[in-house]
């Protein structure tokens, strides 16, 4: 199984929808630009948020097992994707990328 490097590149906050319909929330989002984690198998890196694990995982596991070319050609580089977290008051969008292996 490959190990899959998952990047901030991106996050965004809608403050009109959040004064409209979200309740008061302290440290919603904990990611950093530029962040950078590492997933080996299945399991959700440490410190990694569980809602935007929910909308990465799937695309995790396909490329830790190999997979690529996700939509017919929608990435440049055919073993990534780029996924945003379900919080539609601050979406943050992650680069995920398969890691090689040394040997291959």
């Amino acid at each position: 199984m490959k190990k899959v490097k998952i990047t901030v590149k991106k996050m965004a906050c809608y403050k009109d929808l959040m004064d409209e319909y979200e309740n008061p929330i302290e440290h919603a989002c904990n990611m950093s630009l530029g962040q950078v984690f590492i997933a080996d198998g299945p399991a959700k890196p440490e410190g990694f948020c569980d809602s935007a694990w929910d909308s990465v995982s799937p695309f995790v596991m396909a490329l830790s097992h190999g997979a690529e070319d996700f939509y017919d050609g929608w990435m440049k580089n055919k073993k990534s994707a780029m996924i945003s977290c379900n919080d539609g008051f601050r979406p943050v969008s992650f680069l995920l990328e398969t890691i090689e292996d040394d040997a291959g």
